[in-house]
C-alpha cells in the first residue's frame, strides 16, 4: 500500500472536518441540535483545532516511511485516533433510536483508516511494491 496516498487521504479528510468545526461550529451545532450553548461551540473549536493538527502531522509526514518501525509515532498515532474516534461514533449510532446517517458515514470513514493504519502498523515497507 502507498502511504503517501493515505497520509494524502488522511490529511484532507481531517483538514476538512478541522476548519468547519474551527470555523463553523454555529452552523455545525445549529444542524446538529437546534439550540446550543457557548461550552458546545467551545468544544466544537477545540475538535476542530485537533482535527487540523492530525491533517498537518499527516500532510508533514506523507514522504516519509512508515510501517513496521519506521515512522511508527505517526502510525500509532492516527490508529489510535481513528480507532477510538469510530467506536465513539458507531456507538452513538447504534445508541440512537433513529440512526443518523451522517454519523454512520462518518464512523464508516473513520474505520476504514483505522483499518488501513492498523495494516500499515504491521507491514514493512519494503513488503510493499
Amino acid at each position: 500500500m502507498n502511504t503517501r496516498i493515505l497520509l494524502i487521504a488522511s490529511a484532507v479528510f481531517t483538514g476538512a472536518i478541522g476548519l468547519a468545526l474551527t470555523f463553523a461550529p454555529d452552523e455545525i451545532a445549529t444542524v446538529r441540535q437546534g439550540s446550543y450553548t457557548n461550552d458546545l461551540r467551545i468544544v466544537l473549536q477545540l475538535c476542530g483545532a485537533l482535527y487540523c493538527g492530525f491533517a498537518l502531522t499527516a500532510w508533514m509526514a506523507k514522504g516519509a516511511a512508515l510501517g513496521g518501525i519506521y515512522g511508527r509515532p505517526i502510525v500509532i498515532g492516527n490508529l489510535t485516533f481513528y480507532t477510538i474516534a469510530a467506536l465513539v461514533l458507531a456507538k452513538t449510532c447504534m445508541a440512537s433510536p433513529s440512526m443518523d446517517p451522517m454519523l454512520l458515514a462518518l464512523a464508516v470513514v473513520h474505520a476504514s483508516f483505522a483499518l488501513l493504519f492498523g495494516y500499515t502498523m504491521y507491514t514493512h515497507p519494503a513488503q510493499r511494491t
